[in-house]
């Protein structure tokens, strides 16, 4: 039996984002749900420029999409990565599973983390968290980024596979 449209991935993380908009007493805009739809159905971090121009078709102007991912930024529902140029890009963060990034400083192109090393720089995070907020900190977060050139030749990017995981 197929999948409908109700119970595809899709569907369901936009269900998820939108119940947490009701949650933080927001309105369900179309604004919103087509800036939601983007993010979800994109595998790589966007930056503001890109998901407005994805947008093209619909009644969404620039402002607008500054100010939606602020908010959905402040909801938990995207996540932000910095290019080493001081760019901001997004990503759909519906889940609190980590995700860290590596930036090429020479093309800009963007990588995971491969899981296995997210999990460990996470739990390392973690600790430091609790530490701070046992010396009395509140509201602590943490935004980790790395930048790098990649290895030129070939060979050095497959011996390097297991460490970083390309996004396309």
């Amino acid at each position: 039996m197929g999948e409908t449209d109700s119970e595809s991935p899709s569907a369901a993380a936009l269900q998820i984002g939108c119940n947490r908009l009701k949650a933080a007493g927001l309105r369900i805009t179309q604004p919103r749900i087509a800036i939601l739809e983007v993010l979800i159905k994109r595998s790589l971090p966007a930056s503001i420029e890109q998901i407005h121009a994805e947008l093209a078709n619909t009644v969404c102007d620039l402002v607008t999409v500054y100010r939606c991912l602020a908010a959905f930024e402040e909801l938990g529902l995207v996540r932000r990565c910095f290019f080493h140029n001081g760019a901001s890009l997004y990503q759909i963060a519906l889940d609190d599973s980590p995700s860290y990034h590596i930036v090429d400083k020479t093309s800009n192109s963007v990588s995971e983390l491969d899981p296995e090393l997210a999990m460990e720089l996470s739990e390392a995070m973690q600790k430091i968290e609790q530490k701070l907020v046992a010396r009395g900190f509140t509201d602590v977060s943490n935004l980790v980024e790395f930048f790098a050139r990649a290895p030129k030749h070939p060979i050095d990017r497959v011996q390097n596979g297991a460490l970083m995981a390309e996004i396309r």
